[in-house]
């Protein structure tokens, strides 16, 4: 039985038929086991056709394994991370970086999880001083966990502020998809070319059915990480059915063309909802996230049919998202529902 399409995560998507193709297609005979299959090989040249040639690439199981072994891969125990407050590796990894890192995340305020030069300079006089952890990296997201892009020009004033001070620039790109075809970029242009040291290149949200990957550009620093890896437990054996998957992902502009949809589909929604007075829009939409203010009475009854997350609890700010399998008529269908909610709500209150 077919469910109705969900705008709480785009995690919540089916699979791209290109990408569940690819893995069907490598569902063939035997191959090499822990990534010495020729799938892997070929996915390790659609990033080099992407991210240019000398970038060291290893697959693993999710974000989360992607964001924590790559920032433990450039730090030691008695470093720290900069980062904003609102950052998925500090409110929604249950402290998974500080448990296997050993670092201690110093947070940024940020209304729209986009963080500065200026603000990271604060954290500049711990540097040396032995009584207090050391600030080694700079992470950020791309698109922020508030839908919001950094453009290039920022994330390159970033990197250098970085490298200037010996420390490292990280990018949570679970949705770098989205900010690239935003910004009309290739996704070198706001990687590797703008600065950034390591990235955590997200699949699942643009189509993919499990596995991310994490992209050194200077091979020093992943020297040691095929052990990191292993001890992280993100070494899969079939590893072929996560790496094929990035084949078709990078292949085609399908990674462009699942994104712009999904970008698309959220200004669709947005116009929409900015048409129903009710509902107060907070965030800027410029990837495929839309941040609202609903009535709390009207949450619980519009979830019951159409499930999204409640973002701020004491704001009643509620986060509707979208895919790349998202339809213009998921959208009808879905505004409807809602008007139809805080219509009945209105006769039962004048009642």
């Amino acid at each position: 039985m077919a469910m109705i399409k969900s705008f709480a995560s785009d995690n919540n998507s089916g699979v791209h038929p290109d990408i569940l193709k690819a893995i069907i297609d490598a569902n063939v005979g035997h191959a090499l086991a822990y990534g010495d299959d020729h799938y892997t090989k070929e996915a390790d040249k659609k990033f080099e056709e992407h991210f240019g040639q000398d970038v060291d690439v290893y697959f693993m199981f999710n974000g989360t394994a992607a964001n924590v072994l790559g920032l433990k891969a450039i730090t030691n125990s008695y470093n720290s991370i900069i980062c904003a407050e609102i950052a998925h590796i500090n409110t929604s990894e249950c402290n998974a970086v500080e448990i296997f890192t050993g670092c201690k995340l110093l947070t940024i305020p940020s209304k729209d999880g986009k963080i500065t030069v200026e603000q990271a300079k604060k954290h500049l006089y711990l540097i040396g001083e032995q009584h207090h952890a050391q600030p080694k990296v700079i992470s950020i997201t791309q698109a922020t966990e508030m839908g919001r892009v950094y453009k290039t020009e920022e994330i390159k004033k970033l990197a250098d502020f970085a490298h200037s001070n010996g420390m490292y620039l990280h990018m949570d790109g679970a949705r770098l998809s989205n900010a690239a075809a935003v910004l009309g970029t290739s996704l070198r242009a706001i990687t590797r070319d703008a600065g950034i040291d390591v990235l955590s290149f997200g699949g699942t949200k643009n189509g993919g059915m499990s596995g991310e990957a994490i992209i050194f550009f200077d091979k020093s620093l992943s020297k040691d990480f095929k052990y990191i890896r292993k001890q992280g437990m993100q070494l899969t054996s079939k590893m072929r059915y996560i790496s094929t998957q990035f084949i078709a992902l990078l292949s085609n502009d399908l990674w462009k063309k699942n994104a712009l949809h999904a970008n698309k589909m959220a200004k669709v929604l947005e116009k929409e909802l900015r048409n129903i007075s009710e509902i107060k829009i907070t965030q800027e939409v410029e990837t495929n996230a839309i941040f609202a203010i609903l009535d709390r009475e009207l949450i619980p009854k519009i979830q019951e049919k159409y499930f999204f997350y409640m973002w701020n609890d004491e704001l009643s700010e509620v986060r509707f998202m979208t895919s790349f399998d998202t339809t213009e008529e998921d959208i009808s269908n879905f505004v409807k529902a809602i008007k139809e909610i805080i219509e009945k709500n209105k006769t039962l209150t004048r009642v």
